[in-house]
């Protein structure tokens, strides 16, 4: 699995860091990022609903190959 932030997008709502607290934190100036050790969100079954709970469509969830 694979995150992206859009941080031209993002305006720092904060309703992934409440989904996925384990994935996603919010930085210095309020704007979403990921945690240490959240890069690919494995584990956590809320990423998705993180990713749709975001009001501006900033964060894509994609699945990786291997």
């Amino acid at each position: 699995m694979h995150i992206d932030i859009d941080k031209d997008l993002c305006i720092g709502a904060g309703q992934c860091a409440l989904a996925a607290p384990d994935v996603f934190t919010q930085d210095d100036d309020g704007f979403s990022t990921l945690q240490p050790g959240g890069e690919d969100g494995t584990g956590d079954p809320m990423v998705r609903e993180a990713a749709r709970a975001c009001p501006v469509g900033a964060i894509t969830v994609s699945e990786t190959a291997g």
